[in-house]
C-alpha cells in the first residue's frame, strides 16, 4: 500500500507469557515519536462512523486496543505528492499498529467485527478548549469520495 506523505505505521509486538500480555504504545526513543500532548481514549460502538476530522498543528498518534477498526485517511493536501490519495488501515487486536496521522490530513474511523472499539490517542498538543484545534466535515460528505459501507469481496 501507498501510504499518504507523512503517515507513519509501526508494528506492535505484544510480549506474551502464562499471565497475559504486555504491548507498549509509543516510546519516546522510537523515531516515529515528536513530542508528547496528552493522552486519551475515544470509544466507537458497532455502525457508527467518527469522521472526517482533522488537525491544523495536532499530529495524532493512534492505537485501537480493544476490538479492531478501520481507520481511513485522505489527503486533501494540494501541495502533497499523494493529494487525493486515500488509505484504508485495518488495525485493533487482530492486528496490533501504531498509526501517525500528520496535521491536515482528514481521518475517521469505524469499528469492524460487530464489537466497539476503544481508541488510544497520543496526539503532540493538548486540547485547547477554547480554540480547539478541530476541523470537521460529515461522514458522507460529498469533498471526499469515500463510502464507509463494507466492501465485500
Amino acid at each position: 500500500m501507498d501510504l499518504i506523505e507523512g503517515v507513519k505505521i509501526r508494528n506492535l509486538k505484544p510480549i506474551l507469557d502464562e499471565r497475559g500480555y504486555l504491548q507498549e504504545c509509543l516510546r519516546s526513543d522510537w523515531p516515529i515519536f515528536q513530542k508528547f500532548g496528552q493522552a486519551y481514549i475515544t470509544i466507537a460502538f458497532p455502525n457508527v462512523v467518527k469522521a472526517w476530522h482533522k488537525h491544523k498543528i495536532q499530529t495524532d498518534n493512534m492505537i485501537c486496543l480493544v476490538g479492531n477498526a478501520k481507520l481511513v485517511l485522505y489527503d486533501g493536501r494540494e501541495s502533497s505528492s499523494t493529494y487525493k490519495l486515500i488509505n484504508e488501515i485495518f488495525f485493533g487486536e487482530k492486528n496490533p499498529l501504531l498509526v501517525t496521522v500528520p496535521n491536515n490530513i482528514w481521518h475517521g474511523f469505524k469499528a469492524i467485527g460487530g464489537e466497539k472499539i476503544v481508541v488510544l490517542n497520543i496526539p503532540t498538543e493538548l486540547y485547547n478548549y477554547e480554540n480547539p484545534d478541530e476541523y470537521r466535515l460529515p461522514y458522507d460528505t460529498d469533498e471526499i469520495e469515500y463510502d464507509w459501507e463494507i466492501k465485500m469481496g
